[in-house]
């Protein structure tokens, strides 16, 4: 179970509702009434707790478990343990995010720092023309620009700005220290403690006698259901916009460059640097501390293998891997390869040098 000390927990809740929500079915015999009060992993879950099984390798604990339900795929429900309730599913894990966010719903959008929701706390500052609109919360510490808009059941976190002219959707999650500037951005995002949206692109005319800064003067665009880590950067436009588009999801410490163009679905996680006027396609995905050149594009559904380094396109639904990235059976052929050389040298007794 959650420590409740942190998350509201919403329950007890019956099993038929649960698996209506998720787009489950209960497995014959099971009684559609009988409740369970939470949520928890396979090995902590007790007999209220409802839990879940999807990656095969962790059916051991499956069939040790104390879980009072379980979702899990048909294909391995035969492995259940006697009187472990089945909710079954043929994508198990995105059924049990739904149920979580049953439980607990704050979670799902963000949650609140300072422990009040729907209140405007005295020691923030509002600027007399932003307009706020029902159900807003501005934490304390928090600073709102000239001719801001928030939308209902937005919360800005304590210590978070958001400057003048930014215009902030509905129930979103703007945590703490976080700063918005020269930005839109949609519904329901969130964005986590430290991000930073807005500030100058990298720009500057390089050469003698100086380097001089070139003035950006786009804008950053953050579309519906987006949610971006914490500490991670989104620089504003040179002249067009920088644009994270629908539904996105980017990790912890992720760098943004000016004018970049993110699709809709796509997945960036932690430590990846995607350079200036960069384009990604729709449900790219790109694996930890990944680097894009800039004025490149990745087209939809691409992958990224881990530490990858992008120098040219790379075509639709391909996966690439390695420095510089390429395919990645190609760049695991290499790999191979490498590591026999490797061996032949050793043997030889030829040191390399």
């Amino acid at each position: 179970m959650a420590d409740n000390r942190f998350f509201s927990t919403r329950g007890p809740l019956s099993l038929g509702e649960i698996a209506l929500k998720i787009g489950g079915n209960l497995a014959k015999g099971v009684d559609e009434t009988l409740t369970v009060e939470g949520v928890a992993p396979l090995d902590l879950a007790g007999p209220r707790d409802l839990s879940f099984l999807d990656n095969p390798k962790y059916a051991t604990a499956f069939e040790r478990t104390r879980a009072g339900a379980c979702i899990v795929h048909p294909r391995l429900a035969s492995r259940a343990p006697e009187g472990l309730l089945l909710i079954l599913s043929e994508q198990p894990y995105r059924a049990y995010a739904l149920a979580a966010q049953m439980f607990h719903p704050e979670e799902a959008t963000g949650g609140d720092t300072y422990g009040e929701r729907g209140v405007i706390h005295a020691g923030s500052i509002v600027h007399p023309s932003a307009r706020l609109g029902e159900d807003v919360t501005i934490e304390p510490g928090a600073v709102i620009g000239a001719g801001v808009e928030i939308g209902r059941g937005t919360m800005v976190g304590a210590n978070a700005s958001v400057a003048k002219g930014c215009t902030i959707g509905k129930n979103c999650f703007i945590g703490p220290n976080v700063t918005v500037s020269h930005a839109h951005i949609g519904d329901r995002v969130i964005l986590h403690p430290g991000v930073r949206i807005g500030q100058d692109g990298f720009g500057f005319a390089m050469g003698l006698p100086r380097h001089e800064k070139v003035p950006q003067l786009g804008r950053v665009i953050v579309q519906d259901d987006v949610e971006i880590g914490a500490n991670s950067t989104i620089d504003r436009g040179a002249g067009p916009d920088t644009v994270v588009g629908e539904g996105t999801k980017i990790d912890n410490l992720v760098q943004i460059g000016h004018n970049v163009e993110i699709g809709r679905g796509c997945i960036i996680v932690a430590q990846t640097g995607v350079a200036g006027s960069a384009k990604l396609g729709d449900f790219v995905v790109l694996a930890a501390q990944v680097g894009v050149t800039g004025h490149l594009t990745i087209n939809s559904g691409a992958q990224i293998a881990a530490r990858g380094a992008v120098v040219h396109d790379v075509p639709p639904g391909q996966q690439y891997g390695g420095v510089p990235a390429k395919p990645i059976a190609e760049w695991r052929r290499e790999v191979v390869e490498l590591r026999k050389l490797g061996r032949r040298k050793k043997q030889s007794g030829d040191s390399g040098e």
